[in-house]
């Protein structure tokens, strides 16, 4: 799990502090989908892989970047890489307020499945949100 695998500061997520409001993950993850929109064709061909997100308090999200011009669900589905972490790690990653290394090593970050794709969801990420 090598320091490429970070999130960058785009992804910031407004505070929220009501849980009727939602996640505060669900913010990154329209930032996600906004750049799919604009750029999903071109990610889909240098990624060709599919990412499910477990967020801890209750959703999930899949991230296809193998099929069309990519595409991002809430729900659970077949992944190549499967990341679990809970809300606020999640934010704070994407805030670039907490290293992917580190939140892996500490146990606050898991993978399942193909871990060398999940490397490279960082510089993925970053190119969606440009």
């Amino acid at each position: 799990f090598g320091s490429s695998f970070c999130f960058v500061p785009f992804l910031s997520a407004p505070n929220r502090t009501s849980a009727a409001m939602g996640l505060k993950s669900d913010a990154v993850f329209a930032k996600i989908q906004a750049g799919l929109e604009s750029q999903g064709a071109e990610v889909v061909k240098k990624t060709n892989a599919i990412f499910a997100f477990k967020i801890k308090e209750g959703k999930n999200w899949v991230l296809d970047l193998k099929n069309g011009s990519g595409s991002l669900k809430e729900g659970e589905g077949k992944a190549d890489a499967t990341i679990t972490i809970a809300d606020e790690d999640f934010v704070a990653m994407a805030e670039g307020k907490l290293n992917g290394m580190q939140a892996f090593m500490g146990g606050k970050l898991k993978i399942s499945g193909n871990m060398m794709l999940a490397q490279k969801l960082g510089s993925v990420l970053e190119s969606v949100g440009k």
